[in-house]
């Protein structure tokens, strides 16, 4: 049954919490977590970079894949599928690279790897994201599958998108929560200016989430239903 809405509403709302966001989790990591670094004294600073990334390069310019078909409903084909597996791959790269951040922190502090839920789920998510990645190359741009085949094939790439899309919003919220909780059993005030940031930055990143979810699942416009004609001018 159709919603009877089109894609644009949602893009725009979601187009505004993706700003929104990343101004959050910029003004944490550099004004309440004291800034980014690549190499410093301080592995907090290193730390820092793997929430922006994840939240900026991965999960937003990911978002920005998924509506690219409805942002641009007129854009040719060929040029919308391009953007959608070049934002896509950034995703990936910047998602790698954030992860990375995270265990060249925790190498240089002398904490352990993979110990948590979030890490779980972080690592799997990425994997599952290269592979679709991959499946989406070989299929849809090079060397292509048969048409028939690749009609056949596309709603269990969609569907398969929206899963891992979903898992990485899910891990986002585990990783909010895990470091807020860390921070909080070292003294920060469970009451104070950064908790709340952390709090609601994260809820807007689920209200993002479902943002995009809708836009890709509504159709870019609305078509006449079956039978149906406008009534005449004249």
């Amino acid at each position: 049954m159709a919603l009877g809405v089109r894609a644009a509403p949602f893009t725009y709302v979601a187009h505004a919490l993706a700003v929104a966001a990343a101004a959050m989790v910029l003004v944490w990591a550099i004004h309440f977590r004291g800034g980014l670094a690549i190499e410093a004294t301080n592995k907090n600073l290193i730390f820092n970079v793997h929430p922006v990334l994840m939240l900026i390069g991965f999960i937003i310019i990911g978002s920005e894949a998924i509506m690219v078909y409805k942002v641009f409903p007129t854009l040719h084909h060929d040029t919308a599928k391009l953007i959608h597996l070049i934002l896509h791959g950034i995703a990936l790269v910047l998602g790698a690279v954030g992860i990375y951040f995270a265990f060249k922190n925790h190498n240089e502090s002398g904490i352990a790897n993979l110990y948590s839920l979030h890490s779980w789920i972080g690592i799997g998510t990425i994997t599952l994201y290269g592979i679709q990645w991959i499946f989406g190359f070989v299929t849809f741009f090079f060397p292509g599958a048969a048409p028939n085949l690749r009609k056949s094939l596309l709603p269990w790439h969609i569907l398969f998108g929206l899963f891992v899309y979903i898992l990485a919003l899910a891990n986002a919220e585990l990783g909010f929560l895990e470091k807020l909780t860390f921070l909080e059993s070292g003294g920060l005030d469970k009451y104070g200016t950064e908790a709340f940031l952390v709090n609601f930055t994260a809820l807007v990143v689920v209200l993002f989430g479902a943002s995009v979810v809708i836009s890709a699942i509504t159709p870019a416009r609305l078509e006449e239903p079956q039978g149906y004609a406008p009534i005449p001018e004249s």
